[in-house]
């Protein structure tokens, strides 16, 4: 997520500047053609660039508009992780009791430690990448990695989980496949342990059990946006449209301009360059901003910042348990945090 005002021209131009060098060859090579060689033919009327202009204008913000839809949902579904767990753990403060008072206040550190396990291994699953995610598969995306790092790809998931599970739980987690359903596991199974053993009244253990039952639902969302890719067949087609347009635009200027050669002098239509590199360079952003939305978990600049929202969840149970030394906030790096 991008904490700042706005994104600096000089992180926008060099991250779009492909698309500068394309839009460049495009309308360079023709013109030339154009006018050194008299390919007359190249010059075509503006109408169907107009009609494909628009085709492709309808096309692309129907694809920004649904990518940042799924951006936003991740958001809400964050949001909800971040209320469930504050009242997961008043619950577990105020529900789980014994005659005991040093046992009751390792009983709570123990329940709320296993939930910062699992939002650290929720984190870890959201980062894994994909074969239809875009950070490290596009040029511009991987060379804007300097700005910023990826926490869970700069760390292992035993070593930060190693503070909150025991031995042995921990090594039964890292031996499973989805990590963040079992630990939801192990808290249903403690919490059926202590109410056989009366430390959670019926009542407060239906109640727990639905706590846990919110946040397996918010992890199923989260994974459905993840696992689930924006559906590839409006991604192609708008890339289609956008090439389409970008080569056809130049065309297109070379016929407006020609027709005003007699007025202003055949150099004129060297107008069609800079005309061509800048609307193309619209379209071409158009795209990539949505491709860089559709997958809010990926590692993006633009992503939801999960690893700041868990941290901050920590501090505030941590709180809640009373501890004094508590994790630093994450801050953003270049305004970008994670």
């Amino acid at each position: 997520m991008n904490t700042g005002s706005h994104y600096k021209l000089y992180h926008f131009i060099p991250w779009t500047r492909v698309k500068i060098y394309k839009m460049l060859l495009l309308s360079i090579v023709p013109t030339c053609l154009f006018y050194f060689l008299e390919w007359k033919w190249l010059a075509i009327p503006w109408v169907p660039v107009a009609l494909l202009g628009t085709a492709t204008a309808f096309i692309s913000g129907f694809k920004n508009t649904q990518t940042y839809n799924r951006t936003w949902e991740a958001r809400q579904i964050y949001g909800a992780i971040i209320n469930n767990s504050r009242a997961f753990g008043i619950a577990i403060r105020d529900f789980i009791r014994s005659d005991d008072k040093a046992e009751q206040a390792n009983l709570h550190k123990e329940m709320m430690y296993r939930h910062f396990a699992w939002l650290t291994a929720l984190r870890f699953q959201l980062r894994e990448v994909k074969s239809w995610e875009n950070v490290k598969t596009k040029s511009y995306n991987r060379e804007y990695l300097k700005y910023y790092k990826v926490p869970e790809w700069e760390s292992s998931l035993d070593e930060e989980l190693k503070f909150f599970l025991t031995v042995e739980e921990l090594e039964y987690i890292l031996s499973t496949k989805n990590r963040a359903t079992q630990i939801i596991a192990l808290q249903s199974s403690k919490l059926k342990k202590m109410n056989e053993e009366s430390k959670i009244s019926d009542f407060n253990f239906v109640a727990l059990e639905n706590h846990l039952k919110e946040l397996y639902d918010q992890q199923g969302k989260c994974e459905r946006i993840k696992n689930f890719p924006y559906p590839r067949q409006f991604s192609s087609i708008n890339l289609y449209f956008t090439n389409s347009l970008c080569f056809l635009l130049p065309l297109g200027f070379i016929g407006e301009f020609s027709k005003m050669t007699e007025k202003f002098g055949e150099n004129i239509i060297w107008l069609t360059i800079p005309f061509s590199v800048l609307l193309g360079w619209v379209f071409l952003v158009l795209e990539q901003i949505g491709e860089s939305t559709e997958n809010p978990f990926e590692g993006n600049a633009n992503d939801i910042p999960i690893t700041q929202i868990s941290r901050n969840i920590e501090i505030d149970l941590r709180e809640m348990l009373g501890e004094k030394d508590l994790p630093a906030g994450i801050q953003p790096v270049n305004n970008i945090i994670l």
